[in-house]
């Protein structure tokens, strides 16, 4: 079914730095693919790869070097020479695993387990996060529009100083959220009256008509509405938009994804899932009142779920999704043409990552990192087959290969060699589907990158077939004569 394109407003493509910073070069090839694939301009969370001095230059990365101030610097310039807009995305409430994880900020924390959440008590907490924002504002010379975060605040109200400030009647959880994004809100404004503000919305669904009205934000934030789903709620959606709208918050922005929202672990992303929550989008601008303006839409593409969790799909693996994505707000479908458009741009014989052609493309392909993603498919799907996944506990190994026979090292010698040689097969098949990979990844990745995308994905899978070939070693000579 064909709705209308998009409504007017920015088309923000989601860099999500956290875990996997593309070296700059592929930065800027990026950049380059985005903007000719229709995007106006980049939602940038650089997270602990900002440049962040004195004070604050230990919440930098340390598994590989953040990106300069020059580099910074040129990553702007390359986007606006492409007509792409660049703004910066610092988290200021929840979400600041890189920041409070360091142990001389541990104070800051709103509830000593809980890694995210900024206490909004005192003055450390706001002079931190000013900070923050004011060395990112000044490294983005023209910035027009700033996203403070400030979703998923877990945990708000159980600190001892946030129960202490609730003890008092009448005071909400509500009024202690409001209140920490008010005063950091209010301080950007104050500091630069020009800059648009934009913030996450999940913590605002819930809120009243009267409570939204009254919260210091109307004139001082633009909310975000975040929905990610294939199966979004459009009448629910619209009926949250309207509400914010109806409380004087009427410029808004909806926020979709295109990789990163499917599963916490998961490397090759479904191109039609993405699609699907793009389509109820289109829905939810069709039927919105013309009172409420939205602003743009950002198509999120996450790399971990918080900084301390695994990483999500890689760039590359999600281009193909990311060009259906942002042709179907531009069409306002996504049927054969506009699937063929796709692949013929990105020079592809299927949308769908891991219905992809095998053959190499030319280095100079709009398709920036093709070969990255296909590697990767090839080695998830070996790594996701039945032969390696389910190897442990295939009839021969548990018949003949059991902790029963290991312990006491009573082993059939000719089944298990048969064994030994499946495993030793499917090891060297995994080693060198992985080495591809890594040279590949280590082209458009830190080293640091690879290595951990390694030891999620094949340690698990590869450590049993080697632990089972080597015990089988151990247990041979035992049971067959020497010559």
């Amino acid at each position: 079914m064909q709705t209308a394109p998009w409504p007017k407003g920015k088309k923000l493509v989601h860099l999500d730095l956290k875990g996997a910073p593309p070296r700059i070069d592929y930065i800027y090839r990026l950049i380059e693919l985005f903007a000719q694939l229709g995007a106006d301009g980049l939602l940038v969370e650089y997270e602990d790869m900002f440049p962040y001095s004195g004070e604050l230059s230990l919440l930098q990365a340390t598994a590989h070097p953040a990106y300069s101030r020059e580099e910074v610097l040129s990553i702007q310039d390359v986007a606006r020479s492409k007509g792409l807009e660049v703004i910066p995305l610092v988290q200021t409430f929840g979400h600041m695993e890189f920041v409070l994880k360091h142990r001389s900020l541990w104070g800051l924390r709103e509830l000593s387990q809980c890694l995210g959440t900024l206490s909004p008590h005192g003055e450390g907490g706001p002079r931190l996060v000013l900070e923050m924002l004011r060395q990112v504002v000044e490294l983005h010379p023209g910035l027009g529009t700033l996203h403070v975060g400030a979703d998923e605040v877990y945990m708000l109200g159980e600190g001892e100083e946030s129960k202490r400030w609730l003890s008092t009647p009448g005071r909400t959880v509500e009024q202690l959220f409001l209140s920490h994004v008010t005063r950091v809100a209010g301080a950007v404004k104050e500091a630069w009256p020009h800059l648009n503000i934009v913030m996450w919305d999940d913590m605002l669904r819930g809120m009243s008509h009267d409570t939204l009205k009254a919260s210091g934000l109307v004139g001082l934030i633009q909310p975000m509405l975040w929905d990610y789903n294939p199966g979004l709620n459009v009448e629910e959606t619209v009926s949250l938009l309207e509400k914010y709208c109806a409380a004087g918050l009427t410029d808004l922005w909806a926020a979709s994804a295109f990789k990163g929202a499917s599963g916490v672990h998961t490397s090759v992303p479904g191109t039609q899932r993405h699609v699907d929550n793009h389509l109820q989008w289109l829905r939810v601008a069709g039927a919105v009142s013309p009172g409420v303006r939205l602003l743009g839409i950002a198509l999120t593409g996450w790399q971990r779920y918080d900084h301390m969790s695994v990483l999500c799909e890689l760039m590359p693996l999600a281009l193909p999704s990311l060009a259906s994505c942002l042709q179907t707000l531009i069409q306002g479908h996504f049927g054969p043409r506009v699937q063929a458009a796709v692949t013929g741009a990105l020079d592809i014989s299927s949308v769908e990552m891991d219905a992809l052609d095998r053959t190499p493309a030319a280095e100079d392909s709009l398709f920036a990192g093709r070969r990255l993603a296909v590697s990767v498919v090839e080695l998830s799907q070996l790594l996701d087959s039945e032969d390696v996944r389910h190897f442990e506990s295939s009839m021969y190994v548990r018949g003949w290969f059991s902790p029963y026979h290991r312990q006491r090292r009573a082993v059939n010698p000719l089944i298990c060699m048969q064994i030994q040689s499946q495993a030793t097969t499917l090891l060297t098949m995994l080693e060198e589907r992985a080495g591809v990979a890594r040279v590949e990844m280590e082209r458009l990745y830190p080293d640091s990158t690879a290595q951990e995308w390694m030891e999620q994905h094949l340690s698990p899978v590869a450590e049993p077939l080697r632990r089972i070939a080597e015990e089988i070693s151990a247990c041979l000579p035992e049971m067959v004569p020497q010559q």
